[in-house]
């Protein structure tokens, strides 16, 4: 069905939808790539004085796309206030050290620095970027890149 377009606000309503479907789908990527590397660092080592709460393992979050004024967004993030069982440790501070490569403060073989890792994999190699050109061409629009 043809939508009659007669101005700006008229264009922005119609493309509202697809826009959200598309935000919400990068966000998808980016929340599943964050679970790769919380898995990886999980995996990478294994402690021996203690048993794992695994709330970092599941501090991942992702907050379904939708319109705020005329842009469409959708958070991910790492639940910090989700890892408040952690002794002699914030929520922040274990996210830190995940991020540094390091586990519980200590250094160990084989540490995916998880956010970082997460953002070289997603933004900063452009793959996002290439989905999102990939998704609007799907629905007609043309882009150039």
């Amino acid at each position: 069905m043809a939508i009659r377009i007669s101005n700006m606000n008229d264009l922005q309503k119609a493309l509202q939808p697809v826009m959200v479907k598309m935000v919400d789908q990068l966000a998808e990527r980016v929340y599943e790539t964050l679970n790769f590397f919380l898995h990886d660092y999980y995996e990478g080592w294994k402690p021996d004085s203690y048993s794992r709460t695994e709330a970092f393992l599941r501090s991942a979050v992702k907050v379904d796309a939708r319109m705020e004024g005329n842009k469409a967004v959708a958070s991910v993030y790492i639940d910090l206030d989700s890892m408040n069982d952690y002794v002699n440790a914030t929520g922040y501070q274990v996210a830190q050290w995940a991020n540094t490569g390091s586990h519980g403060g200590l250094y160990v073989s084989h540490k995916p620095h998880v956010w970082a890792d997460t953002l070289d994999n997603t933004i900063n190699n452009g793959s996002l970027l290439n989905l999102a050109i990939q998704y609007l061409r799907s629905h007609g629009i043309a882009v150039r890149n």
